[in-house]
């Protein structure tokens, strides 16, 4: 059988899955913990979900209602996601629970995204389903809790399911809330339709039915959705998916698997590649092939070039291509991605004369008796799409002044699910998505410097966290993509506080050694440093460090005190058993709540 011309933009994403619907041959493999792959084809996967699809469809859903997806296995997510767009039904991704520890925040992150999109089912599995009962009395709109396996066991719908249009609300994607509170970013079937598209075709290049991608990110976050569930598929692109949990315990699964399938593309944030290389030893390079690589995307935090080096220069020993890292510059609210630096070319670092830049916010080449500061190229934007500069009055800048991201064109989303506030200040009506992110041009290429809520002001100059933080993570015993910058009110003006996680082997004077490099590398003295131990700086549920969370908790004398993380095991189970206990009540309360009504009817 002659498979399908992919050569030309689907206008939704159940266009682009219908028309891979007779193919057999390629497909999406799922690894499950101990690493067992298990194949879905493309006919498969479209089965699978119309199947789903007809079952929702007879839950009493009508066409764009919310469904909040907790779903831990990948498979199962991937169905699903399918099958809610094929009802006409409007997904919202949520995370599951990474560990018992942290089941209070984790339910109160939840009870607020189900509250805000206003959902009409929780669907979840046999597994989860114990802790989420609890939410249901406290979302009005939710009119039932069903697990993939009890919803499989219904009967479908007899009704012809609904068309969706380019304009139609295809998903939520909440944003995860590393700045504030998360916000349901609105994407429709034409937004994803067009950055899924150009994303695989200008910017990863992938070759239709002979590529094949790999994936451990997160589904229910854009990049490892949308970069690795929807973009393959529109290009007949093969994509093998890590469960997150693998990687982070067994970080060499990445490129052992990278080998075995000869995989050409993936994609992780930069403390991916550190993490990455030092795992890495001899015996795993020895036996690794990684020359099929083309590229190895780079996003989701601040990139820093000696880490794309590192792990270039020690891939190179089991083949890769110098080059073959990529970095690139994305966000929810413009789907995905926005810019990819040229594929196979080197790293492009602009260094600069770091004064000038923090007290004028200008790009001049550097001075040899000045601070440098070097900043890496996310590359250029797609067609139909622009970048610009804006300083804090609107206006649009020239190249090689530091100012606002802000971005337009058809990937930029509709604004933010029920927050016409948030909306208004992100989404202006001049068409330019406002990022919140700081950076220049140069040469056409963007460089991101920070995060404007973010930025340091010490004696009158600017200084972006990162420089900081990367000072700090140089020093033996601090945990590298483990510490963060802000400053806080002194006696006089605002001063410096570096706070790090450390291993439990790090040397006595690792807080002396912090201030001395920071000294030495960057002329500024920190007035505290707080040390921390594994896993104990506030986080999203992506990994991302919560620089904002951090500041006010050490304001409040809580670092490493928040959630359940302090409470050890015995802490744990108590956590659980609460958890559990609100669960049941909630589920006999919804049951009665049924029951009542049925009677209510029937008299």
């Amino acid at each position: 059988m002659s498979l399908p011309d992919v050569s030309t933009m689907p206008d939704t994403v159940v266009a682009a899955l219908r028309r891979v619907a007779g193919v057999h041959e390629h497909g999406y493999t799922f690894y499950d913990n101990a690493a067992k792959p298990t194949f879905y084809s493309f006919a498969a996967l479209n089965e699978a979900a119309e199947a789903r699809a007809r079952k929702l469809a007879g839950c009493g859903l009508k066409k764009g209602d919310r469904v909040g997806m907790v779903l831990a296995q990948p498979q199962d997510f991937v169905i699903s996601f399918f099958a809610c767009l094929f009802a006409g039904l409007v997904p919202v991704p949520m995370y599951p629970p990474l560990s018992f520890g942290k089941l209070d925040g984790w339910a109160e992150g939840a009870l607020g995204i189900l509250q805000n999109a206003e959902a009409s089912l929780l669907l979840t599995d046999a597994q989860l389903q114990s802790v989420l009962w609890q939410v249901m009395p406290k979302v009005k709109s939710l009119k039932d809790l069903l697990t993939v396996e009890k919803l499989d066991q219904k009967a479908p719908s007899t009704e012809p399911l609904p068309t969706v249009a380019p304009d139609d609300v295809c998903f939520l994607q909440y944003t995860s809330g590393s700045t504030s509170a998360p916000k349901g970013v609105i994407v429709t079937h034409g937004n994803l339709a067009v950055n899924t598209w150009v994303t695989a075709v200008e910017g990863m290049d992938l070759t239709p039915w002979v590529d094949t991608a790999v994936c451990w990110l997160p589904l229910y976050h854009d990049m490892g959705l949308i970069g690795f569930v929807v973009t393959p598929m529109t290009r007949g692109v093969r994509a093998a998916f890590i469960p997150t949990l693998l990687f982070v315990k067994r970080p060499n699964i990445w490129m052992q698997v990278m080998s075995d399938l000869k995989a050409q593309h993936s994609f992780g944030p930069n403390f991916a590649y550190a993490l990455a290389a030092r795992k890495a030893g001899p015996a795993e390079l020895a036996k690794w092939d990684l020359s099929n690589i083309r590229v190895l995307g780079c996003g989701a935090e601040p990139i820093h070039a000696d880490t794309l080096a590192n792990f270039e220069a020690i891939m190179g020993q089991a083949g890769l291509r110098k080059g073959a890292v990529m970095p690139a510059y994305g966000m929810a609210e413009a789907t995905l991605a926005m810019t990819f630096h040229p594929r196979g070319e080197p790293l492009l670092v602009k260094t600069l004369d770091g004064e000038t830049f923090r007290a004028e916010g200008k790009v001049v080449p550097p001075q040899d008796d000045e601070v440098v500061l070097g900043f890496v190229s996310c590359g250029k934007t797609f067609s139909g799409h622009a970048v610009s500069i804006i300083d804090s009055d609107g206006n649009h800048l020239g190249e090689d002044r530091e100012g606002e991201i802000v971005y337009r064109g058809p990937s930029v989303t509709k604004g933010y699910w029920k927050n016409p506030e948030a909306t208004e200040a992100c989404f202006p009506a001049d068409g330019w998505l406002r990022t919140g992110d700081l950076g220049f041009v140069h040469q056409g290429d963007v460089y991101i410097t920070g995060r404007c809520k973010d930025l340091i002001i010490l004696n009158g100059r600017n200084h972006h966290p990162t420089s900081i933080e990367w000072a700090a993570a140089e020093v033996d015993g601090v945990r590298r993509g483990n510490v963060v910058a802000f400053s806080v009110p002194g006696e006089d003006s605002e001063v410096l506080v570096v706070v790090a996680e450390t291993r439990p082997d790090a040397p006595a004077d690792t807080a002396e050694k912090v201030v001395a490099a920071i000294a030495e590398q960057l002329s500024l003295k920190v007035s505290d440093v707080v040390l921390l131990g594994v896993g104990q700086l506030p986080k999203t549920s992506s990994g991302k460090l919560q620089r904002r969370k951090t500041r006010e908790q050490y304001l409040a004398g809580a670092l490493g005190k928040h959630g359940d993380r302090t409470l050890g095991s015995s802490g744990e189970k108590l956590t659980v058993a609460r958890h559990v206990a609100r669960s049941l009540w909630g589920r006999a309360a919804h049951t009665a709540g049924k029951l009542f009504s049925t009677r209510s009817t029937e008299t």
